[in-house]
């Protein structure tokens, strides 16, 4: 079981490292996701992940307080924006659109209500 947790932490901290290149892929939730993985498999991996200078602080802020900040809340709510209003604008079934602006708009009003730094 713990070679699973581990490809699953080196898969999540892959697509995490994916997301700091493409702008509209988010970096920390899937950071968070191997630091939890590696809790199971490789300590040692997941401290240094938290250990990280960027993306170390957000992460422990979340794991200790649950705690989101006002940047990330922005940059989040504006992706998924921006995600619903590409899907519009490349004319998909309005259906999909529609779970797809739900789903988005769950998630947003969840991550806003979320405490701040």
């Amino acid at each position: 079981m713990r070679y699973l947790w581990l490809a699953f932490g080196w898969l999540a901290l892959t697509v995490g490292l994916i997301g700091i290149l493409l702008p509209v892929m988010p970096t920390v939730p899937f950071l968070l996701v191997a630091v939890w993985a590696f809790a199971r498999s490789s300590p040692r991996i997941g401290a240094r992940i938290m250990r990280h200078p960027r993306f170390g602080p957000p992460i422990r802020a979340w794991r200790k307080r649950g705690v989101v900040g006002r940047n990330a809340k922005i940059w989040a709510t504006t992706a998924m924006t921006c995600g619903v209003a590409w899907s519009l604008w490349l004319g998909l079934d309005p259906k999909i659109v529609a779970v797809q602006a739900l789903t988005c708009s769950a998630i947003a009003v969840w991550l806003v209500t979320r405490p701040e730094r």
